[in-house]
C-alpha cells in the first residue's frame, strides 16, 4: 500500500483509471490481492473434501434401496447415462465458476449481476438443509454413544418404552428355516426404541403441537454444532485437515463391514435381491427419473458447497481430473455401499424367514431401525454397531462442513472488510443461530419437522437454481466466453460434449426433473401420519421462497441501473467490471486488472458509461467487441 500512495503523490494530475502500464512502473504488480480469504494448504485438501461433500448418507440409506426397487443391476444403465448427462457437466461448470473467480456463491454472480438471485436462493436452501442435516449428525451421535455398551439398548423387549406389541424376532424355525413366531401386528424392539425412545413421538399430538425439548436429543444436537465449529473454526485450512480423517476412514469402516456382511450366512440372498437385473423398468420413465434424482442430489449440484471449495484452489487447479475422480469415486461408493447394506440385510431376512424385500428400508427407517436390528443378531454387536455410526458420523459432518463454509464464505465475500478478519466469530454466530433454529427438532414432534425440511428445503427450488445458474452462464454470459475462461485457467477449451451438455442436455433433463415432481407430488407423511393442509401450505411456500429470489434478484440489479428498461436488462446482465481471476498475476486478455493498460478497453469503456466522463474508447471498444464476436463466429464453424 506504500508504494501504491507513493506512486499517487508522485503523478497527482493523472487519475488511476487513465494510468498506462508504463505510468505504473512503481507499483507493486505482484500484491497478493486473495491471500486474506484463504487457501487450501495442501495438494489433497480440496479433492478430499470434494469426495467427503459427495459421499454422504444418501450413498449409504438412499441408493441401495433405489437400487433394488428401480430393477437392481439395471438400474446401473440410466445411473451411470445420468450421470454422464447431468453429474458430470454441472459438478464441473460449478467447480469452474468458483475456480476462475475465487468467489462465494453470492460473489461469484459479477458475472452476471442479473442472476445474483440465484446465490441467494443457493444460501436459503443449503441453509434450511443445515438445520436439519445437524439433527440427523444428533441421531448418529445419539446411537454412537448408546453403543458404548455390553448389551445393545434396542436388542430386548421388556424396557419401560416398548409396548405389548414389541417382539424379540429371534427363536426356532422350522424346517424351511422361518420363524415359529407369528411377526405380523408386532412391531422389532429396535423400531420401539428409535421412535418411542429416541424420538419420543407418542408425546406430540402432530406437527402443530410438537411437544417437550427433549434434553438428551438437545445435548447431542449442541455436541454436533460445537464439532461442525471447531472444524470450520479456521475455515478451509482447518476444515481442509480434518477432511483427511472423515473422508477416507469411511471407506475403512464399510470394507470392514463389507467383509462381515458377505460371510455371513444367507449374504447371497441379499446381494442377488439387490443387483438381480429387471430390464423391463428401463421401459418406465420413473427408473431414469430416479436414477437423475440420486446424480443430482449425491453430488451436491446446486448446494454452493463445489463453489465454495473450488473458490480456495490455485488458479491452475486441474479441476477437470478431479471431476472425474470424484463423480466416478462417488459412483463406485453408492454401489459398494450397497453390497454392504445387503449383504446383512439377506443375513437379516434369512434370520428371520422372511423375504427381503419386508426387512428393506430406505433413509433413517434404514439407518436407524433395520440395520441396528441386524447388528444385534451378530457376535460383538455392540463393536458392529459402533462401527456403522461412526462411519455415519464422518460422512455427515463432510457434508456439513460444506454446508457452513458455503454460508459463512458467501456473506465474507459479499463484506470482506467487515466480516473476513472476524471470520472465526462470525461462523460461530452462524452455528448458535442455526442450533437455536434446530431446537424444534429436538422435541416430541421433531421428526414431522424434519421431514418437511427434507422433503421441501431442497425440492423443486435447488432444480430452478441450478437450470437458471446454467442457463445464465451458457446463454447470457456466453458458452464461447465461459469456454475461453477455462482455456486461461486450465489450458484448454472444454470439448463438445460438455458444451452440448451445458447448452442443451443438462438443461433439458433438469427440466423434466422438475416437471415430473410436480406432476407426481404427493404430500409429505411420516408412517401412518399425514400432515395438515397448512403444514404442506408451509413447505410449498418454503420450496417457493428459494425460486422468488432469482426475480427480486433481476429487479433489484435493473433498479441500480439508469436508462430505458432494455438497457437497464442489458447492463445488469453483463459482468461487473472486476470480474475475472482475483489475482493480478492471473488477469490476462480482457482480464487485465489495471484498467487503462488492458488489451481490451471495453470495461473503462462500460465504467464511462455508467459513470460519465472521457469517452474517446468506445470506437475502439466496439471494434474489439466486433473481432470477439468474430472469433465467437469462426470457432462455431
Amino acid at each position: 500500500m506504500k508504494t501504491l500512495q507513493g506512486a499517487h503523490r508522485r503523478k497527482p494530475i493523472t487519475p488511476d483509471l487513465l494510468m498506462t502500464p508504463s505510468d505504473q512502473g512503481d507499483v507493486d504488480m505482484d500484491v497478493d490481492f486473495a491471500a486474506d480469504r484463504g487457501n487450501w494448504t495442501g495438494k489433497l485438501d480440496f479433492l478430499l473434501s470434494c469426495i467427503g461433500y459427495c459421499v454422504g448418507l444418501g450413498n449409504v440409506w438412499r441408493f441401495p434401496y433405489r437400487a433394488y426397487t428401480n430393477g437392481g443391476g439395471a438400474f446401473l444403465v440410466p445411473y451411470f447415462l445420468m450421470l454422464a448427462i447431468c453429474g458430470i457437466p454441472l459438478f464441473f461448470l460449478e467447480l469452474s465458476l468458483g475456480q476462475f473467480s475465487s468467489l462465494g456463491p453470492l460473489a461469484v454472480w459479477k458475472i452476471s449481476p442479473l442472476f445474483k438471485g440465484a446465490g441467494a436462493a443457493m444460501l436459503l436452501i443449503v441453509g434450511l438443509v443445515a438445520i436439519y442435516y445437524n439433527m440427523i449428525i444428533a441421531y448418529v451421535l445419539f446411537y454412537l454413544f448408546a453403543s458404548l455398551t455390553k448389551n445393545l439398548p434396542w436388542e430386548h423387549c421388556g424396557n419401560w418404552w416398548n409396548t405389548e406389541l414389541c417382539l424379540e424376532h429371534r427363536g426356532p424355525k422350522d424346517g424351511n428355516g422361518a420363524l415359529l413366531l407369528n411377526l405380523s401386528n408386532t412391531v422389532s424392539p429396535s423400531e420401539e426404541y428409535w421412535s418411542r425412545y429416541v424420538l419420543h413421538i407418542q408425546g406430540s399430538q402432530g406437527i402443530g403441537q410438537p411437544g417437550e425439548v427433549r434434553w438428551n436429543l438437545c445435548l447431542c444436537l449442541l455436541l454436533a454444532w460445537v464439532i461442525v465449529f471447531l472444524c470450520i473454526l479456521k475455515g478451509v485450512k482447518s476444515s481442509g485437515k480434518v477432511v483427511y480423517f472423515t473422508a477416507t476412514f469411511p471407506y475403512l469402516i464399510l470394507l470392514m463391514l463389507l467383509v462381515r456382511g458377505v460371510t455371513l450366512p444367507g449374504a447371497w440372498k441379499g446381494i442377488q435381491f439387490y443387483l438381480t437385473p429387471q430390464f423391463h423398468h428401463l421401459l418406465t420413465s420413473k427408473v431414469w427419473i430416479e436414477a437423475a434424482l440420486q446424480i443430482f442430489y449425491s453430488l451436491g449440484v446446486g448446494f454452493g458447497g463445489l463453489l465454495t471449495f473450488a473458490s480456495y484452489n490455485t488458479f491452475h487447479q486441474n479441476i477437470y481430473r478431479d471431476t472425474f475422480i470424484v463423480t466416478l469415486g462417488n459412483a463406485v461408493t453408492s454401489i459398494l455401499a450397497g453390497f454392504a447394506i445387503f449383504s446383512v440385510l439377506g443375513y437379516m431376512s434369512q434370520e428371520l424367514g422372511v423375504p427381503v424385500d419386508q426387512v428393506a428400508k430406505a433413509g433413517p427407517g434404514l439407518a436407524f431401525v433395520v440395520y441396528p436390528q441386524a447388528m444385534t443378531m451378530l457376535p460383538l454387536s455392540p463393536f458392529w454397531s459402533f462401527l456403522f455410526f461412526f462411519m455415519l458420523l464422518t460422512l455427515g459432518l463432510d457434508s456439513q462442513f460444506a454446508f457452513l463454509e458455503t454460508i459463512v464464505t458467501a456473506v465474507t465475500d459479499e463484506f470482506p472488510y467487515y466480516l473476513r478478519p472476524k471470520k472465526a466469530v462470525f461462523s460461530g454466530l452462524i452455528c448458535v443461530a442455526m442450533y437455536l433454529m434446530g431446537l424444534v427438532l429436538t422435541t416430541d414432534g421433531g421428526m414431522y419437522w424434519l421431514v418437511l425440511l427434507d422433503d421441501y428445503s431442497a425440492s423443486f427450488g435447488l432444480m430452478v437454481v441450478v437450470i437458471t445458474t446454467c442457463l445464465a452462464v451458457t446463454r447470457v454470459y456466453g458458452i464461447q466466453r465461459f469456454c475461453r475462461d477455462i482455456h486461461m485457467m486450465l489450458g484448454f477449451k472444454p470439448g463438445l460434449y460438455f458444451r452440448a451438455c451445458w447448452l442443451f442436455l443438462s438443461p433439458a433433463t433438469l427440466l423434466a426433473l422438475l416437471i415430473y415432481s410436480i406432476i407426481k407430488y404427493q404430500p409429505s407423511e411420516y408412517g401412518s401420519y399425514r400432515f395438515p393442509a397448512w403444514a404442506e401450505l408451509l413447505g410449498i411456500l418454503m420450496g417457493l421462497l428459494s425460486c422468488l429470489m432469482i426475480p427480486a434478484g433481476m429487479l433489484v440489479a435493473v433498479l441500480r441501473e439508469e436508462g430505458s428498461l432494455w438497457e437497464r436488462l442489458q447492463q445488469a446482465s453483463r459482468p461487473a467490471m472486476d470480474w475475472g481471476p482475483s489475482l493480478e498475476e492471473n488477469r490476462t486478455g480482457m482480464y487485465v486488472a489495471t484498467l487503462a493498460g488492458s488489451q481490451s478497453p471495453k470495461p473503462l469503456m462500460v465504467h464511462m458509461r455508467k459513470y460519465g466522463g472521457i469517452t474517446s474508447f468506445e470506437n475502439t471498444a466496439i471494434e474489439v467487441d466486433r473481432e470477439i464476436a468474430e472469433e465467437e463466429e469462426e470457432s462455431m464453424m
